[in-house]
């Protein structure tokens, strides 16, 4: 984990709520300059905090309204940073919390470099990986309902519809399938919610590749010369990655990816693994994703595959290709090569 440990005139430390601010500054020797509570409003923060402009860091914990922190110091040339949340709740622990008591260890933190340091996405890209993610979202929904149409037609006993509800025909279909009416009904709601998925989705699928091609074009053609990954892992992972270069090491990389386990050891003794949700769950979906996809129809990787199951179980098997992929996307975007499945295989 990274830590910010420059020096400063003065260190900013924010509770941060919706619509609240607990704002702390205390000085390089430690006294405090400033404790108050003001509006969650960019007028009112610029106002308190302007006699401590001429050389301030900000810091805010990680959680969901810090897009506006963030923008408010780029717009006034204020440095700023990010709070990993997990890290900083294994930090800052105490008898008393309150607001005041959280702004107050935020810029402490700051002070003694000891401030666990999270990404600042980049402004431009971040409302594109939101609605990157809100699409996997809805995506996961519309599974959802398949499942319900499925579960209901197995419960009253009828034959398995052997249809692909993604084509308006086979959703029409089931127009008629149910005698009861209410049940009718009900299969009927999810066929709507589903057509209007299918209506939209495929919009913003499109949108979302005209801004990887204007974001990112490199990371994205490069991305697709992987058998397996096709646009929408492509577009996954060149969104969660942001930049490549943020990584110092292939191993920092799988780390944020979730691709890798850490041990729990003590006095010589391991205890299994932890830390295993710290990092980016849609980086560790799109490569368990792309593993998965790349086996299919691909001999080369089926026999890879077997490799590794002689000495671990299948599931891990599949974990380990995943890693292997998840060190080759950084090695590709990298050094901007694309995907070489013959080093691959054989490395």
């Amino acid at each position: 984990m990274n830590f910010y440990n420059s020096t400063h005139q003065h260190y900013c430390g924010i509770d941060l709520h919706a619509r609240s601010l607990y704002v702390c500054i205390i000085n390089q020797q430690g006294e405090t300059r400033l404790h108050k509570e003001i509006s969650a409003n960019p007028d009112a923060l610029i106002e308190l905090i302007s006699p401590y402009l001429d050389d301030l860091v900000l810091g805010v914990e990680c959680m969901h309204c810090w897009y506006w922190v963030a923008d408010f110091c780029d717009d006034h040339d204020i440095e700023f940073i990010l709070g990993h949340a997990l890290y900083m709740k294994a930090i800052h622990g105490g008898k008393t919390k309150n607001d005041r008591v959280d702004s107050f260890k935020i810029a402490a933190l700051m002070r003694g470099g000891n401030f666990p340091l999270a990404y600042v996405y980049p402004r431009n890209m971040r409302a594109t990986r939101d609605l990157l993610r809100r699409r996997t979202n809805l995506v996961r929904h519309g599974a959802d309902l398949k499942a319900h149409v499925a579960n209901t037609t197995s419960q009253y006993n009828l034959p398995p519809n052997k249809v692909n509800l993604k084509n308006v025909g086979a959703r029409e279909q089931l127009n008629t399938t149910f005698h009861d009416p209410v049940v009718q009904r009900n299969i009927n709601l999810d066929m709507a919610v589903l057509e209007c998925y299918h209506r939209e989705l495929s919009q913003v699928e499109w949108f979302l590749e005209k801004q990887a091609i204007k974001h990112q074009p490199a990371y994205f053609y490069l991305l697709k010369t992987i058998p397996g990954i096709g646009r929408i892992l492509a577009l996954t992972i060149l969104y969660e990655i942001g930049d490549i270069q943020r990584f110092e090491s292939v191993q920092k990389f799988a780390s944020y990816a979730r691709l890798i386990k850490c041990k729990a050891e003590s006095a010589g003794k391991t205890y299994g693994t932890q830390g295993n949700k710290i990092g980016n769950a849609h980086l560790k979906w799109a490569f368990s994703e792309a593993a998965v996809l790349y086996l299919r129809g691909n001999s080369g990787a089926q026999q890879l595959l077997q490799r590794f199951q002689k000495r671990m179980s299948k599931a891990k098997a599949l974990s380990a290709l995943a890693h292997k992929l998840g060190r080759a996307v950084y090695f590709m975007l990298k050094n901007e090569k694309i995907f070489d499945e013959k080093r691959f295989l054989t490395s």
